[in-house]
């Protein structure tokens, strides 16, 4: 069992799911993180997932591919998925090599990956982000 820091967490926040990743993952790292997110979306009945890239300073094309696959599994679950906090080198690096969050919502951090969501979802005030 890792005594270190954890990789990545998953909260909840009212009717949404915020998961940080605090470090680079790898592969097997991002599929567990995968499975986690998708697997907690069923049991909390969550209709939104902000997923907190803002500490990554690469994503490569599996990381990419990975959070794709999160987002169309979440749908496929109920939920709406929003990618926050991807830094400007990143961006700029994904653009250069071709790749991108396809279908993917981004938004600039989580205040603004919130937002998002309670206008896509259209929830009502009393139930929007834990209010």
């Amino acid at each position: 069992m890792s005594t270190g820091p954890a990789l990545f967490s998953i909260l909840r926040q009212g009717q949404y799911l915020v998961a940080s990743v605090h470090t680079a993952l790898d592969d097997s790292q991002m599929l567990r993180l995968q499975g986690d997110l998708v697997e907690e979306v069923g049991r909390s009945r969550s209709r939104g997932i902000i997923i907190d890239v803002a500490a990554l300073d690469v994503l490569d094309s599996f990381g990419t591919k990975t959070l794709g696959a999160i987002a169309e599994m979440a749908r496929l679950r109920g939920a709406t998925t929003v990618i926050v906090g991807i830094q400007p080198d990143v961006a700029f690096a994904m653009v250069q090599l071709g790749m991108g969050t396809g279908a993917v919502a981004t938004a600039l951090d989580l205040e603004e990956g919130l937002a998002f969501l309670d206008d896509t979802l259209a929830l009502p005030s009393t139930v929007r982000h834990g209010q």
